[in-house]
């Protein structure tokens, strides 16, 4: 007998007025009853009641425990109800990852609306364009560009990722507007970093798609720096839509090339397989995928 179930038994008897009430109320003999109240007793070293042949009453020192059994009983029910609320309201911290583009200009837009939604969830956003380890970093999602090798994620797709190639107004004055991409080989292309890959910019037109070779005296591995370095006049850049649409639509930048189509990367909110779907969770995926879900 577990010493918790033994406590509810013994609540009941005082509450209940006797064994064979107690036995009634929960389903079993008066014997197991007094069984339940023997085992107390001896696992106290103390009587708990005094039994008579007609009535049972508590000791002063029972009269004490009851009182505690009987509080202790109710912080347990408590405990069970608030895990149980949990389980039906989103509530509690979510641990977020994001690229640092999509996640600083589009997803954090949003986030007011998502918390004003779900006022007892709290969000932890962590920016980083490295492929992050949801399981080993302690991430609940992350929202990944490019192709998911790994088959142990769960993957929602969303709107795919749209990069443009644009320069500043005073660039292009200076150093003329390229016409085709193979232009762009007589201009200082600045490059996002990303391993070693970061000289070659994909292009398709009626012919297919095809590779540039490109060059320039900037590289760097943060899209806010190449957005800054191109609005100084720095060089071209070849960055995700988000990040350049405000300077697009302010005359800041001037987008080029826009005959020629420029591949798209498939964009997801992933989970690890094995992650339970929570309240919480369930309510950020559902919320990301009704902004960002992929284009009807």
């Amino acid at each position: 007998m577990d010493r918790l179930g033994s406590m509810q038994i013994f609540v009941r008897v005082v509450e209940k007025g006797g064994f064979s009430a107690a036995a009634e109320d929960a389903g079993i003999s008066p014997t197991m009853v007094g069984k339940h109240v023997r085992q107390l007793e001896e696992h106290l070293g103390v009587r708990l009641l005094n039994r008579t042949t007609r009535r049972q009453s508590l000791t002063e020192i029972g009269q004490l425990y009851f009182e505690r059994c009987k509080q202790a009983l109710l912080e347990i029910e408590a405990a069970d109800a608030s895990v149980k609320e949990m389980q039906l309201v989103p509530r509690g911290v979510l641990r977020v990852t994001a690229p640092v583009t999509f996640g600083a200009q589009v997803l954090t837009a949003e986030v007011r609306t998502y918390l004003e939604q779900h006022p007892e969830v709290e969000l932890d956003l962590a920016l980083n364009d490295r492929v992050v380890d949801l399981v080993e970093e302690g991430y609940e999602v992350g929202i990944r560009v490019g192709a998911l090798p790994d088959s142990s994620l769960i993957a929602r797709p969303l709107q795919p990722y749209r990069a443009l190639v644009c320069a500043a107004p005073d660039y292009l004055a200076r150093c003329g507007t390229p016409q085709t991409p193979h232009d762009l080989r007589d201009h200082n292309c600045m490059s996002f970093v990303y391993g070693n890959r970061y000289n070659r910019w994909s292009f398709a037109d009626a012919g297919g798609q095809f590779e540039v070779e490109v060059g320039g005296r900037f590289r760097v591995n943060n899209g806010m720096a190449l957005r800054t370095a191109a609005l100084h006049g720095l060089g071209i850049i070849m960055q995700p839509e988000p990040l350049l649409r405000e300077d697009l639509a302010a005359g800041r930048l001037v987008r080029i090339l826009d005959n020629y189509a420029l591949p798209h990367k498939p964009m997801h909110i992933v989970i690890a397989s094995n992650r339970k779907m929570t309240p919480k969770l369930k309510s950020f995926v559902e919320f990301v995928v009704a902004r960002f879900g992929r284009d009807v």
